[in-house]
């Protein structure tokens, strides 16, 4: 590719690019922005986990740029970086494509209806699954990408769940919870976040239950239930975005507590003062 012209070279990138939005192969591009050459500048490499397509002009750079946006791509990062290259400094701007990550909310009911917005605002690509045409409705959740009616004994059907997807169970009652988490559990990649609404008691005796239907405690261990972070949630909104703050941490890995609890910045600037008042 490297000998093509560089319009066409850019085109193709950008296609890489999109591929890797729309659900293909996590991909980093890098652009020269500055090089002691002009000529250099606006060639690219298209970097993958495993492979790279393009140069940058000399083998050594492409080590490097490959090994840099090898390391972009793992934290999820853009921007221009610096690099020694053939003749002095080259400057190099980075950037990391990834699948849009993707909400499946599995019950049409009265949280969801909240949790739709919330994860479309969040920049997911929502769908929404039920067994009732009537619940199931594009009219009732206008920002989801995808509103389907399923039979919840084979619920995922033709929706690709893998480990860019994220996952609410919020059926009507027990038993489609217990028949779709069953499902999920048995595919071969576990969705980046599988959530299941009900009580303590309600998720114990469930849990039990599938342990003793052969569920692997330990990708049981991965599902998050009861549903969402403790804020004292009561009502569908309030749930929903207790939720959708659960999602948010696991994506970006955050811890879920209060930052206030954590930083204490009154006991710093307390005692600040204190050690003032001393001298």
């Amino acid at each position: 590719m490297s000998g093509e012209p560089s319009e066409v070279w850019a085109a193709q990138a950008a296609e890489r690019a999109l591929a890797a939005l729309e659900g293909g192969e996590p991909t980093a591009l890098v652009t020269v922005v500055r090089a002691p050459a002009s000529v250099a500048v606006g060639r690219r490499l298209v970097v993958t986990a495993a492979a790279k397509d393009g140069t940058l002009g000399h083998s050594d750079l492409d080590e490097r740029a490959v090994a840099l946006a090898r390391e972009v791509l793992e934290a999820g990062e853009r921007g221009i970086r610096e690099v020694a290259g053939p003749g002095g400094v080259w400057e190099l701007y980075v950037e990391s494509q990834r699948p849009i990550p993707k909400l499946l909310i599995v019950g049409a009911g009265h949280i969801a209806r909240p949790l739709c917005r919330l994860g479309a605002m969040l920049g997911f690509r929502v769908t929404v699954i039920d067994d009732r045409a009537e619940f199931a409705s594009a009219d009732w959740f206008p920002e989801a990408e995808r509103v389907q009616v399923v039979d919840f004994g084979d619920a995922f059907r033709g929706i690709d769940v893998g480990r860019d997807s994220y996952v609410v169970l919020v059926t009507r009652g027990h038993s489609y919870d217990y028949e779709c988490i069953q499902q999920l559990l048995g595919l071969e990649i576990l969705p980046a976040y599988l959530g299941m609404i009900g009580s303590r008691r309600r998720v114990r005796a469930a849990f039990e239950a599938l342990v003793r239907d052969g569920a692997d405690p330990q990708r049981l261990a991965a599902v998050h239930a009861p549903i969402g972070l403790d804020i004292a949630a009561e009502t569908p909104e309030e749930i929903a975005l207790a939720v959708a703050a659960e999602i948010v941490a696991v994506r970006r890995g955050g811890g879920g507590g209060k930052l206030s609890a954590a930083r204490r910045v009154i006991d710093r600037v307390a005692g600040s003062h204190d050690a003032k008042k001393d001298h």
